[in-house]
């Protein structure tokens, strides 16, 4: 018994090592706090932990992980677009060492709806495929095309582009 336990915390440690920044970093892009995003972050873990049993099992525990982090990222930006908005810049540099986007961007991005924003965050900054993001979404690929078309015509304007309608 305790040499299966050893090798589930092993597990469980291994894929934390692996995933936590780039979980952190894209619920960061969708949050834009990074104390909130490292919240999050270790509350989706707290949950991945508790459910290890189970989730380790799966061909991809990390996508669960990424999934639950998202979920509850969206969840906390709706919550927070309800309180007054906070200017974005000066917000030191999010988790996990990349360069966050552009200013212009980033400002324009945050002001998308909460699921707009996660699959913006997820196809365009996490490079993941539409099949994926809907998974991470729980949504259909359609939803997520619908959606990172929706989310391009609305960046559009203040990013003085025009949007591909494809």
């Amino acid at each position: 018994m305790s040499a299966r336990v050893d090798a589930a915390a092993e597990g469980f440690a291994l894929l934390y090592e692996q995933e936590y920044l780039r979980i952190a970093r894209t619920v960061y892009l969708v949050l834009h706090d990074s104390g909130r995003a490292e919240e999050v972050t270790q509350e989706a873990f707290v949950r991945l932990y508790l459910k290890w049993g189970t989730v380790g099992r799966y061909d991809r525990p990390g996508a669960w992980v990424r999934r639950v982090a998202i979920r509850l990222a969206t969840r906390e930006a709706r919550r927070e677009r309800r309180r007054p908005v906070l200017e974005v810049a000066g917000a030191p540099p999010g988790p996990g060492g990349d360069a966050e986007p552009d200013v212009d961007v980033a400002r324009a991005v945050l002001a998308l709806p909460p699921r707009q924003r996660a699959a913006v965050v997820l196809y365009y900054f996490e490079d993941l495929p539409v099949a994926e993001v809907a998974d991470v979404l729980g949504m259909s690929q359609s939803a997520v095309k619908v959606s990172l078309f929706r989310a391009r015509r609305a960046l559009a304007p203040h990013l003085e582009e025009v949007p591909d309608v494809r």
